[in-house]
């Protein structure tokens, strides 16, 4: 009899902490990383020095690209995301490349190589968990204006279906 109390004890913790852990994850708009979710919040260095910090960006709709120099899909979204930038910057639009490589040294001349117009800090597998973990490249999240996530892409994308998207959040 002891035996099933115990059960029945370790069962209720289990499913309050579930029920816990739920309602904590609803009032964040969800797990990280996905839509509605708050996009979780970085103060990092560009390749260059200078802060990069999401908080800066509140009020814009914000691509957030998880990428690197070796990602060949990478290589082929990175020219519109540039091109994202100087259409759509004096709309309130930003574009912040988190770079996933392994030191600054290849972004630097990736950077130059792709005329890239816009932030690139380097990324650490703290900043990939707090965005629900990034297991491949490249991962792209748009956040609209008020700092939650509108989408999110993981893998090579149609940039089309990107910009669609973004065009909607602008308007918003």
């Amino acid at each position: 009899m002891r035996k099933v109390v115990l059960i029945i004890i370790a069962i209720a913790v289990v499913i309050g902490l579930y029920e816990f852990a739920r309602h904590q994850s609803a009032r964040n708009g969800g797990p990280a990383g996905t839509v509605g979710s708050v996009a979780a919040p970085f103060s990092l260095t560009d390749i260059d020095g200078k802060p990069v910090n999401l908080a800066s960006y509140k009020g814009k709709v914000v691509l957030l690209d998880f990428w690197a120099t070796w990602c060949v899909p990478c290589q082929s979204e990175i020219p519109h995301f540039v091109e994202f930038q100087n259409n759509y910057a004096a709309q309130g639009f930003q574009v912040v490349g988190i770079s996933m490589d392994d030191g600054p040294d290849p972004v630097r001349t990736f950077y130059r190589q792709y005329k890239m117009n816009y932030p690139v800090a380097m990324g650490s597998t703290e900043l990939a968990q707090s965005y629900g973990g990034i297991l491949g490249l490249p991962v792209t999240f748009l956040i609209d204006r008020n700092g939650h996530v509108a989408a999110n892409y993981r893998g090579q994308t149609d940039t089309a279906v990107i910009q669609q998207r973004l065009e909607a959040l602008l308007k918003q």
